[in-house]
């Protein structure tokens, strides 16, 4: 069953009562759910014109479009982004494989035009945010439910919806955030906000799911925001002009692919 990160494609399991969803899901362990939310399946392969704007605590705006693809397998996923404005981060690409085997960290790499190199994305670089964005390396990438500790500390309702709210926290000391909260949607098992806390227990910054769109079957998130709290800093996501179950082909997702862009 293919797997993505909490802010990639997901399936939404129509039930006519929600109070029995939360019900079934009352049996479950924090640990449970997560596995719940991570297995859910998406598209074998998608792409699309993602739009990220970048604003700062003053108002001011940055504008960048982002060609993206992805490709799903049974226990990896690859995806690779193209930026195509503004001019300043034009040819910039950024590539991550994922992999569902516990303990196994991202590869991840990164091409700068100006130097004419595809960097490798170190693990001691996986805290540096993505290109001025609110997102980490480590964000950008996908994270196994076995990485965690997961505990269940509430339950809250967000948009009519009524979560479950799990704690996870990392079984690795030195990880750069002290703990996670999701809010869990058991109706979809789609997680609909998540928070993080930075290292000394105090909250960093806040993603939440802005709207979903389905297509052919599947429920994709299209409008995503990330708000670094204490920066007053926010990161906002669109997806648009989607395209599933397309065939990509696994060439697309290579090193050589980064430095010529998509043809």
């Amino acid at each position: 069953m293919n797997k993505r990160r909490l802010h990639n494609s997901l399936i939404v399991l129509f039930l006519t009562v929600s109070a029995v969803s939360m019900s079934a899901a009352s049996g479950y362990t924090g640990a449970q759910i997560m596995q719940q939310v991570y297995d859910r399946p998406t598209p074998q392969d998608q792409s699309g014109e993602l739009t990220m704007i970048l604003e700062n605590s003053r108002g001011d705006q940055r504008v960048r479009t982002i060609e993206q693809y992805i490709k799903e397998y049974d226990d990896s996923s690859m995806k690779i982004m193209f930026f195509t404005a503004p001019s300043d981060v034009r040819g910039t690409s950024f590539m991550n494989y994922s992999y569902d085997e516990e303990g196994r960290s991202d590869d991840q790499w990164i091409y700068l035009p100006a130097l004419k190199k595809v960097k490798r994305i170190s693990s001691g670089g996986s805290s540096d945010y993505f290109m001025g964005s609110d997102f980490t390396y480590d964000d950008m990438g996908q994270r196994t439910p076995g990485s965690d500790i997961h505990t269940i500390v509430g339950e809250e309702v967000l948009d009519g919806r009524k979560c479950i709210m799990v704690e996870s926290v990392s079984k690795d000391t030195d990880y750069m955030y002290s703990r996670t909260v999701t809010w869990v949607d058991p109706e979809s098992w789609t997680g609909l906000q998540k928070q993080f806390y930075d290292e000394d227990g105090d909250l960093l910054k806040q993603l939440t799911v802005i709207s979903t769109e389905e297509i052919n079957g599947y429920t994709m998130i299209t409008e995503s925001v990330m708000h670094t709290i204490q920066k007053d800093h926010r990161t906002m996501m669109s997806l648009d002009e989607l395209i599933l179950d397309a065939g990509l082909d696994d060439s697309l997702f290579t090193t050589r692919t980064m430095t010529r862009g998509v043809r």
